[in-house]
């Protein structure tokens, strides 16, 4: 079994130059789960900052799935993609970032779609995922959030389940289903417990 795992900066440098360097042949799972994200708390809207969180959260996505969906076609492998709340329900002081996990969410659902009607037996799993107990995370949310951090650990552990098992998607922690189931079903409730886990005076 052949397993890709992605993350971090690092996968940027191996999406440029994975045409030259690398043999995908006979690759099993393929794991997205690199990001940049711009400093919490702050308005960064500039087209800047914004054409750089599309590039590391959602380009280098794209592109490493097509390089990687001939070998997975042929091995009837999986791609699991390691996404964010902030894919599925929009929240404040993050729009670039969220824009970037949206267009991340439509194109592996539109893909998933696509794949069902050529009959190409490849699973896609959509990972979405809160704040980890990460220090650079915990560091960048300071005084902005009052959400809890998800241990690593377990969140990892439900990525790898979801993985191993070809399930649609995976919330982590499960209430995060809820949230966005309401969404579409009852918005005003859902602005109301987002607004609670914001300090909005700090941000």
């Amino acid at each position: 079994m052949k397993v890709l795992l992605l993350t971090e900066l690092g996968a940027l440098f191996f999406a440029y130059y994975w045409a030259d360097n690398f043999d995908p042949g006979g690759l099993d799972y393929l794991v997205l789960n690199h990001l940049g994200v711009a400093p919490a708390g702050t308005r960064a809207r500039s087209a800047q900052a914004a054409r750089w969180l599309m590039q590391v959260n959602f380009l280098s996505y794209v592109q490493l799935t097509s390089l990687a969906l001939p070998s997975l076609t042929e091995s009837k492998g999986s791609l699991v993609v390691v996404s964010s709340l902030l894919g599925r329900v929009p929240r404040s002081f993050s729009s670039p970032y969220s824009a970037a996990k949206f267009a991340s969410d439509s194109f592996f659902g539109s893909l998933r779609r696509e794949l069902d009607v050529q009959d190409v037996n490849v699973a896609i799993t959509m990972c979405v995922l809160g704040l980890w107990d990460r220090a650079s995370a915990a560091e960048g949310v300071r005084g902005v959030t009052r959400a809890k951090a998800a241990l690593g650990p377990k969140a990892a552990l439900a990525v790898i389940r979801g993985g191993a098992t070809r399930a649609p998607s995976v919330f982590y922690p499960w209430r995060f289903h809820l949230l966005c189931l309401l969404r579409a079903w009852l918005p005003r409730p859902r602005a109301w417990f987002i607004r609670q886990e914001f300090n909005v005076t700090a941000a």
